[in-house]
């Protein structure tokens, strides 16, 4: 007996979920006070030039903690929640585009910072952007001859 082959709705729905790159939230967790988040493009018919998953931004330490809370509340408005950070223990949660690009243009901008009232405004700018700007400032930081925040 053959497998039966996809209904035009069905082959439609697989082709629209390709369509657009794939990103992952890693969360990595030495202790239950010492994590940090991670942000990765993943390969798909979307980014042909990926043909492993590319890092986009990682946050930890004290500009995690400032934003913390803004993060934690964002990632649970897109379905990611955890009940508790197991030390040792790594996870991993698919992103749609849109966060994942507000998330990782705000990771890399803030990763590198440490006076604590720029780290806040820096946030609230980055939260207060479209995702087209988001985007187009995530890709000059990313892929730019000399990439800079």
């Amino acid at each position: 007996m053959s497998p039966r082959a996809p209904t035009p709705k069905q082959a439609a729905s697989v082709a629209v979920s390709h369509a657009h790159p794939l990103y992952e939230l890693r969360l990595k967790a030495r202790t239950r006070t010492d994590w940090r988040l991670e942000i990765w493009q993943l390969p798909s018919p979307a980014t042909p030039r990926l043909r492993v998953p590319e890092r986009v931004a990682t946050i930890k330490g004290k500009p995690l903690r400032l934003v913390e809370a803004g993060v934690l509340k964002r990632l649970s408005r897109a379905g990611i929640s955890w009940s508790a950070i197991t030390p040792g223990k790594e996870r991993a949660w698919p992103l749609e585009e849109d966060t994942a690009l507000t998330l990782g243009l705000l990771f890399r901008v803030l990763a590198p910072m440490g006076h604590i009232d720029r780290i806040r405004q820096v946030a609230e700018g980055v939260g207060a952007m479209n995702r087209e700007e988001a985007g187009y400032w995530l890709g000059m930081a990313m892929h730019r001859k000399f990439p800079r925040r």
